[in-house]
């Protein structure tokens, strides 16, 4: 089966569920670090982030979260500098979506590829967390947050057995749907 075609579809979903209710989040490392954990579109995008690298082992696990913190980092900055960034929920949305597909399927793109993927989904994240919060011990706060959910998502991965593989890949394809759900809510 070709995910490509689902994968576009997914960019393509209505934008109606969303965690960010508009309103500056107060400061403070306690804070940065709770907000990635808002909502399910940021959790599970997360894990999944997590999850993905961890299956797919090697370099992957610690390039695909890497490469959304850093996309996660220069998004925030974009934020709390006030760039607008078009598209930011339905991208976030949609990452949750793709990532979850990319998971459920273990699918192993080129690392470089993966890793622009994870960027360019942690920007979007990111510029949503950097336009509702304070710089400072927040940001970094939300960054260690962001790691944390990237560390389950790996644990997850971890076990060899064959079963537990199976299952954490249906694991992924849960999240996919789930991003679908949050689509049509």
């Amino acid at each position: 089966m070709n995910p490509i075609p689902f994968l576009a579809a997914a960019l393509l979903l209505p934008a109606t569920a969303f965690a960010h209710p508009g309103t500056a989040l107060d400061h403070g490392l306690a804070a940065g670090f709770l907000h990635p954990l808002s909502g399910a579109d940021h959790v599970l995008a997360m894990l999944m982030v997590g999850l993905w690298a961890g299956l797919l082992g090697g370099r992957a696990r610690w390039a695909l979260p890497g490469g959304f913190l850093a996309g996660m980092a220069g998004g925030a900055l974009m934020g709390f500098a006030g760039m607008a960034l078009p598209g930011v929920e339905a991208g976030i949305l949609a990452s949750v979506i793709v990532l979850g597909t990319l998971a459920g399927l273990a699918l192993r793109l080129p690392l470089p590829v993966g890793m622009a993927l994870a960027a360019g989904f942690g920007l979007l994240h990111g510029h949503a967390h950097g336009t509702e919060m304070l710089a400072g011990q927040a940001f970094l706060g939300m960054l260690a947050g962001t790691a944390m959910l990237h560390g389950a998502g790996l644990a997850l991965a971890i076990p060899a057995a064959a079963w537990a593989r199976r299952a954490v890949r249906l694991a992924g394809g849960a999240a996919a749907l789930g991003g679908l759900v949050l689509a049509l809510v």
